[in-house]
């Protein structure tokens, strides 16, 4: 727990700065940490809603969530995030599928251009591919511990969804749904196996990721280029997905 909670702190600050929970990365960090895995998912998801929430409000104060257009994204993708958190899973398979994850986040962070306002398609109506994309993102979320809005907003960004600021505060509610549904699933998961009460002994990490998020959205909105932050996020995610390879080629 002595590394953890600052690095659990740094994470959550550099990921609220753009507007992200950062679940794949604290599933990393839980397993380098030799975290039993059946416990990761819960605890990260725990953290991704303690971070995005805040920033999900002060997106709606702001009037920057599309709501209309962001709901069909969020409804569909909620039972398969719960769905998700209720499905069994190997270890080997579950560190996989979070190694890759961590791949993909990294790699669109670091090439994920922002769309000017200008250049999205207005009054754009969802479409089927949204769906399904919502969806399948959303089963992914629940099964490996992410709230899945790094993955949801490149892909927004790709079919001119909404201008950067939108997409930003769709993707922050998308994660704040799918990180409370696919964590209803994780705890009827863990409580099956008797391990539930062991989640509680991680609160400090809670308390990291609380303090770590309220600066870090601070900074993002007041104080630091949220292009420089996003390839600073998106080197550390390569670097820890590295990390979580080289301990399961190990």
């Amino acid at each position: 727990m002595t590394w953890l909670t600052p690095a659990f702190f740094l994470t959550a600050l550099l990921y609220a700065s753009v507007g992200f929970g950062g679940g794949s990365t604290y599933n990393a960090l839980l397993a380098l940490a030799d975290v039993d895995y059946r416990l990761l998912p819960a605890v990260a998801l725990t953290c991704n809603i303690l971070v995005v929430i805040g920033g999900t409000w002060r997106f709606h104060k702001a009037g920057l969530l599309p709501w209309k257009r962001a709901l069909p994204l969020v409804v569909i993708s909620a039972p398969f995030a719960w769905a998700g958190g209720l499905t069994p899973i190997k270890e080997t398979l579950f560190l996989s599928l979070l190694a890759a994850s961590l791949f993909v986040a990294g790699a669109a962070l670091l090439l994920q251009r922002d769309r000017a306002d200008a250049e999205a398609v207005p009054d754009r109506k969802a479409t089927i591919a949204d769906l399904l994309t919502g969806a399948g993102v959303g089963y992914l979320a629940g099964l490996v511990g992410i709230g899945g809005g790094i993955f949801l907003a490149p892909y927004l960004h790709i079919t001119r969804w909404a201008g950067a600021k939108q997409i930003a505060a769709t993707a922050s509610l998308f994660i704040l749904v799918n990180s409370i549904a696919g964590l209803g699933g994780q705890l009827l998961k863990l409580g099956s196996t008797g391990a539930l009460p062991d989640v509680a002994a991680y609160w400090p990490l809670a308390l990291a990721v609380i303090i770590g998020g309220q600066i870090g959205s601070f900074a993002g909105t007041k104080v630091l280029s949220p292009t420089l932050v996003k390839r600073a996020t998106g080197v550390l995610i390569l670097y820890v997905a590295g990390q979580l390879v080289w301990k399961l080629v190990g």
